[in-house]
Parts: structure tokens; sequence; C-alpha cells
């Protein structure tokens, strides 16, 4: 794999939310990259409410860890991935 994926990779394996910049987010479809997900492919679809987002493989890569386990993307987007177990 390129890039810090295989980190990213752990953080995203069973999330049931992700907390895309401060904001709760539903995933709706994830797909931890592996050696056969291509850049053009969607790898995290999520929605609150009305809003939905999706990142591509190319989106994700290089994810930078900027602690507690929270991920900055290449936009600037900051990310961080939970379990249901994890939210209170």
């Amino acid at each position: 794999m390129r890039g810090k994926l295989p980190e990213l990779s752990r953080a995203m394996v069973d999330a049931d939310f992700v907390l895309i910049n401060g904001v709760v987010f539903a995933t709706e479809y994830l797909r931890v990259p592996d050696e056969s997900t291509v850049g053009d492919d969607v790898v995290l679809e999520a929605k609150h409410g009305d809003t939905e987002v999706a990142f591509t493989r190319d989106e994700m890569e290089g994810a930078e860890h900027v602690g507690e386990g929270v991920y900055r993307l290449k936009s600037g987007a900051l990310l961080r991935f939970f379990s249901s177990a994890t939210i209170h």
C-alpha cells in the first residue's frame, strides 16, 4: 500500500460513525483500502441528516495522524472513526 493508508485503514475497520470536521456522520459504506482498490474507488460514504459525503482512496491517501485518533486529509478535512461501542 502507498502512503499512510495502513494506519488509517486500521482506524476505519468496523467504524459505524466518522467525525468529519466536528460533525458526526453515520457510515453508509466503508471499504478499507487494500491492494485491489485504485485511486478513484470510493472507500467511505457517510450521512448526517440530508448531508451525504464520499471519499475516494486518493482523497484518503497520505492522511496524517494528528493525535487522539484524528487524521487530516490532504484537503484539510479532519476525520476520526468510531464504532457503536465508543459512542455514549
